[in-house]
């Protein structure tokens, strides 16, 4: 585990000790489909997502290392897709903005 002096940074690294998805089958955020048993499997995991107490650390993470499978932050592949959009165009703004 990294050492910090600063608080803040120490939980941007460590967020996945503190996530709530640690006590449970990771299967159970990656369903097979998106109709039937799986649409339950999705709801039951986005419903878990929605008492993590890290759950923006985990969406972040997912949308910047460009997660393309499962349930990360509670978001679902065409969630983060659309997000991930919004964040590349937030990006190449303060790209922009920077020159």
């Amino acid at each position: 585990m990294a050492v910090h002096s600063n608080p803040i940074a120490a939980v941007e690294d460590d967020w996945r000790a503190l996530a709530a998805c640690r006590s449970v089958d990771a299967n159970l955020f990656f369903p097979n489909g998106n109709s039937g048993p799986a649409l339950a499997q999705l709801q039951a995991a986005k419903a878990f997502c929605r008492a993590c107490p890290v759950q923006c650390a985990c969406l972040n993470f997912a949308i910047e290392t460009n997660q393309e499978d499962g349930i990360w932050g509670g978001k679902d592949e065409t969630e983060r897709r659309r997000l991930r959009r919004e964040w590349r165009r937030t990006q190449a703004g303060r790209a922009t903005a920077a020159v």
